[in-house]
């Protein structure tokens, strides 16, 4: 059995790959999106509108899953070059996710209450001062999806140039699609002030509607509509972060194109698989360990490494080779 030096893997693929503009760029939002979620609470209690009240308990789910990215950025930098992480800290971001959702369904619920409550129970709802704070919010999710999207773009443009010290001979039929992928903790903030931006465009719709044709009902239920909208985005964020913490990954396109490739290389050693592991060890990186069972007397764990080396997104392979006698 051969590893590939361990070592030598974090130090390029765990200890280089901190995103500085996205640390900023969460934090900064983070506390915005706190000021004006505290606003609009605030502003919702007083005016009495359903809507404007959910939007500001959404935002507060946004500030909680904001500041997770925020403190996954900081966590994974700082105890990045701590031993006891076998293959590097990036999955503390992961699990700010999978905790900002769990959150989300908490929120849900208030959501829901609130706005059922107010459905068969109305009240007096002042709509020019709740118009007015539900604008306001609109304007500082546009401001903080600015703020992200720049980070994001800032990204892109300083992780796609990674060396791995392999060659990389890229044969027909070989797609690389999914071999770089996105900043997820950063994408998930982005996420966050887009949707928080749609349900602040629906308690305007509301808040308007109420004022201007006497639609009162509109209000709350434009408040469990948003709580729908969150309770959908919170499963999918539930079923994408449990994945990667599960490792169920055997499902990735990668997974079929290590199961050709080896097919294809060893169809005239009779080189065939016995057991194929791979995981996610990284944004879009993964880990293999390969058991393989052939009639090559010369083939060697470096050389399947070599035939590996097309798929950049494999940093990290135990191969293991068991031959069989001769006929």
């Amino acid at each position: 059995m051969h590893t590939q030096d361990l070592g030598a893997w974090r130090h390029e693929h765990v200890f280089d790959t901190g995103n500085t503009a996205g640390e900023r760029g969460t934090r900064l939002v983070m506390w915005i999106t706190a000021t004006m979620m505290v606003v609009e609470v605030a502003a919702g209690w007083l005016t009495n509108s359903m809507a404007l009240l959910a939007d500001g308990l959404h935002m507060s789910s946004h500030a909680v899953a904001i500041g997770l990215s925020a403190f996954a950025y900081a966590a994974a930098r700082r105890l990045a070059r701590d031993p006891r992480f076998a293959f590097g800290t990036w999955k503390i971001e992961v699990l700010g996710g999978f905790a900002s959702a769990v959150f989300l369904l908490m929120v849900v619920a208030l959501m829901l209450y609130g706005s059922l409550e107010r459905l068969f129970r109305p009240e007096t709802i002042h709509y020019p001062q709740a118009l007015l704070v539900a604008g306001l919010g609109l304007g500082v999710n546009l401001v903080s999806a600015w703020i992200l999207g720049g980070a994001r773009h800032a990204s892109h443009g300083h992780g796609h140039d990674h060396g791995h010290g392999h060659s990389h001979d890229h044969g027909p039929g070989h797609c690389h699609g999914h071999a770089h992928g996105q900043d997820l903790n950063l994408q998930s903030a982005y996420l966050h002030v887009v949707a928080d931006a749609a349900t602040s465009v629906a308690a305007i719709v509301a808040l308007a509607g109420g004022w201007w044709f006497g639609w009162s009902w509109l209000d709350p239920l434009m408040g469990i509509a948003g709580a729908v909208l969150v309770a959908l985005w919170a499963k999918g964020l539930l079923a994408d972060t449990a994945k990667v913490l599960l490792d169920r990954e055997m499902d990735h396109p990668v997974v079929e194109e290590i199961r050709d490739l080896i097919a294809e290389r060893g169809a005239d050693s009779e080189t065939a698989i016995a057991d194929l592991h791979v995981w996610r060890v990284g944004k879009a990186t993964y880990s293999c360990a390969l058991s393989l069972v052939t009639h090559d007397a010369a083939l060697t764990p470096a050389r399947v490494r070599e035939w590996l080396s097309v798929h950049e997104e494999i940093v990290h392979s135990t191969i293991e080779i068991q031959r069989c006698p001769a006929a």
